[in-house]
């Protein structure tokens, strides 16, 4: 079995500390920028009374929520490892995605609720270009946010914070919306702001279904097809190795930890067996993205097996 260990200074930035300091700088702006957007908006909505803001506003909230469950989740994942947590606290991450799903649903509960209260008692929307102002205010917000969350998420490798950059997204193309239901009042038709916020409430939907698959699969331990094609692959170009098999892989947080079994001449010594076993663990940590660890098993090939 070989030592895992970091990976080296061409790729500093994606070790597990760095990632995890990265993924809290994320989480700290965004909170703070997605806390002033709904503020801003909260006071809109007291103003005009428009249940499509409302609905956004509330969504936005949420949004701005899950980032502490997230922020929390980093913290513990730079825990050391205990006799007891023997992978340590990275799990963390994942778990937090169960909170931010459930912050999706609720947001998508509230929001519908008020919508189907507005048409069934109508109610006016004043000031309506206050609306249409707070609706680009909410997208501006949203959008900014969702740029960093995203592109901090995908190079540190946060299922989580992709998700919850994504959840950003939507939250500012509803927030556009809300500015088409200032315009169907303005033209006569009172029924479009509920009818927004019901439309917010669907969209919000979409991203509790997708947001749902992606923090789901982490916690079932799933992986990326590819991930796994790559280190077969990148295992098999190492000379002395004859196959390689039992290839398991799995998101642990933002970083990935990999098991494999390789086979190898039976005419090598044990130290060429080990010696072999090291190159195909050095390589595979310089072309793998993310990999954290990876344990290299060794077996002698039977006879006839190889060239």
């Amino acid at each position: 079995m070989i030592r895992p260990h970091s990976h080296d200074a061409a790729d500093s930035i994606d070790t597990a500390v760095e990632a995890s300091k990265k993924g809290i700088r994320a989480v700290k702006i965004s909170l703070v920028a997605l806390m002033v957007t709904a503020v801003a908006q909260v006071v809109i909505v007291a103003l005009t009374g428009s249940v499509a803001l409302l609905a956004d506003t509330i969504h936005n909230f949420s949004d701005a929520l899950t980032s502490i469950p997230l922020w929390i989740a980093f913290l513990l994942g730079r825990r050391a490892a205990t006799k007891t947590y023997t992978y340590g606290y990275r799990r963390a991450e994942d778990l937090s995605g169960l909170f931010i799903i459930a912050m999706i649903a609720f947001s998508a509960l509230l929001a519908g609720w008020e919508s189907i209260r507005r048409l069934v008692d109508p109610q006016d929307v004043e000031n309506l270009w206050l609306v249409a102002v707070a609706g680009v205010v909410g997208f501006a917000g949203n959008e900014l946010v969702a740029v960093y969350r995203i592109r901090v998420g995908r190079e540190i490798g946060s299922a989580a914070l992709v998700a919850d950059g994504q959840h950003a997204r939507t939250d500012g193309l509803t927030s556009l919306a809300v500015v088409l239901g200032a315009l169907g009042v303005a033209m006569g038709f009172p029924a479009a702001d509920p009818i927004i916020g019901l439309i917010i409430t669907v969209a919000i939907l979409f991203v509790l279904r997708d947001a749902s698959k992606k923090v789901f699969r982490r916690l079932m331990d799933g992986v990326e097809p590819e991930t796994v094609d790559l280190i077969e692959v990148t295992s098999r170009s190492v000379d002395g190795v004859v196959s390689v098999d039992d290839v398991r892989v799995r998101w642990i947080g933002h970083r990935l930890d990999a098991n494999m079994r390789i086979t190898v001449n039976e005419r090598l010594s044990m130290p060429e067996g080990h010696a072999v076993a090291s190159r195909v663990h050095d390589t595979i940590m310089t072309t793998v993205p993310k990999l954290d660890s990876v344990l290299v098993a060794i077996e002698p090939a039977e006879a006839g097996s190889h060239n």
